[in-house]
């Protein structure tokens, strides 16, 4: 075969993204219209033969172990969402940090960091905080809007701490650890969580934020002792992953009959619920499996005709050295969160620029971390915000108003992204300490 020349490639980039616009435009959903757009990109840039390996190329991209893991950590998740679980992890945060000045604004992001060691979703984690904590808020004194705003913002950490469904996808399209993609997401969560208690701690003193009363603190012991069996989830699957007990995709089996214990424990699991949970996770693997395959069509159009390749040639042409790549491939992740979901973003972009970073020394872990980091600060970035979307529904915020309000933590969010990039050991110190990461 001969070698497709770079002005090809580049025809080849300026093609789809023009075709993928038409189709979005028609109506299709997103996974037919990558699909269709690699289609139709082969027959455009003379590779229809191709077109009959397809199917193997596409099985080769789903037949990964990694991938096991993600729908049993989505059933997790959603059985412990309908579990009752909620209550016991406000009630846990408040005993620890809410007598302090604007309690419950930490109370949220606190509860934030439990849930995402329970979840592993933003979107999950902003549902089911909208529902119960805002409405707490705005009884005690805060606006609406703000209570609303930050509990947007600390709903990010959700995708951040392990475990995570999208440092999952990311290890599965670049072969890297997702044990360690797991430990090094940790360090960074908590970072984020800092940021965003430290932020609240800031309007408290301003806006004059009440305490939690003396009287409304829940008992600490007690307390502790019934949110035991929701904190035991990140415990078992962190424990058992990091000393060897168990892989990934074990340890996701076993949080799923966890999350069932957990369920009878708070007696919020029903039939009727597990139901729902199942038919909810299947919709969630389906939608993610399917973008999966068209973006692998895609992916392998790019490989025929040496995309990433001429990107790098396009990246050396432009005398970008690491730093200044890193911060372009950032800038790109930025706007394409803000627009696409996650996995649709990862799936299209990692396979394409994220090479090009590693062969600059980039360590594939950090940059995990980074990339997925950067998109989920898209998920409460107008116009297609999807956390921003779903506290609005549930709060009745005018969403616009909700998306001003959010800015100053989508800039302290961003200032942690910063951090991220400048001092890679933040993300990848604990993966080096247990010799799962380059020193």
């Amino acid at each position: 075969m001969p070698v497709p020349s770079c002005q090809k490639a580049r025809r080849v980039i300026a093609f789809v993204p023009v075709v993928a616009a038409v189709l979005l435009a028609s109506g299709l959903a997103i996974a037919y219209v990558i699909g269709g757009s690699a289609v139709l990109a082969f027959v455009a840039t003379d590779n229809a033969r191709y077109l009959a390996i397809l199917p193997q190329q596409i099985f080769s991209k789903i037949d990964v172990f990694a991938l096991m893991a993600m729908p049993l950590f989505i059933l997790a998740g959603e059985l412990m969402n309908r579990g009752g679980i909620t209550g016991a992890l406000i009630n846990l945060s408040m005993a620890l940090i809410g007598r302090l000045r604007g309690g419950l604004g930490h109370v949220n992001v606190l509860t934030s960091v439990f849930f995402a060691g329970i979840s592993g979703s933003a979107v999950a984690d902003a549902a089911a905080l909208s529902n119960t904590l805002v409405p707490e808020m705005t009884k005690r004194g805060y606006s609406l809007t703000y209570a609303s705003a930050i509990t947007a913002a600390s709903s990010v950490i959700g995708p951040i701490v392990p475990p995570s469904i999208i440092l999952i996808f990311y290890g599965a399209l670049m072969g890297t650890s997702v044990t360690a993609l797991f430990l090094a997401g940790i360090v960074p969560g908590l970072l984020l969580a800092a940021a965003l208690i430290g932020l609240n701690a800031t309007y408290a003193w301003r806006q004059d934020h009440p305490r939690v009363s003396r009287e409304d603190m829940p008992p600490l012991l007690p307390t502790i002792v019934r949110s035991l069996p929701a904190l035991s989830l990140p415990i078992i699957i962190l424990g058992g992953i990091v000393f060897g007990w168990m892989t990934p995709t074990e340890a996701a089996g076993v949080a799923v009959f966890v999350a069932l214990l957990a369920g009878w424990f708070y007696e919020g699991l029903t039939r009727a619920s597990i139901v729902e949970g199942l038919q909810r996770t299947a919709m969630l693997s389906g939608s993610i499996f399917i973008i999966i395959c068209a973006v692998s069509a895609l992916g392998h159009l790019g490989a025929l005709e040496r995309i990433p390749e001429a990107i790098s040639d396009l990246v050396t042409s432009l005398g970008l050295g690491p730093v200044g790549y890193m911060l372009v491939i950032n800038v790109i992740f930025i706007f394409a969160g803000m627009v696409l979901d996650i996995p649709v973003a990862l799936a299209l972009l990692v396979p394409l620029m994220a090479p090009v970073a590693i062969a600059q020394g980039s360590d594939p872990v950090h940059l995990g971390i980074v990339l997925c980091f950067n998109l989920c600060i898209g998920l409460i970035s107008p116009p297609m915000g999807g956390c921003l979307l779903v506290v609005s529904a549930v709060t009745r915020v005018n969403y616009w108003k909700l998306a001003a309000a959010v800015m100053p933590f989508v800039l302290a969010e961003i200032a942690v992204l910063a951090l991220l990039i400048a001092f890679p050991q933040i993300s990848l110190a604990l993966p080096q300490a247990f010799g799962l990461a380059g020193g």
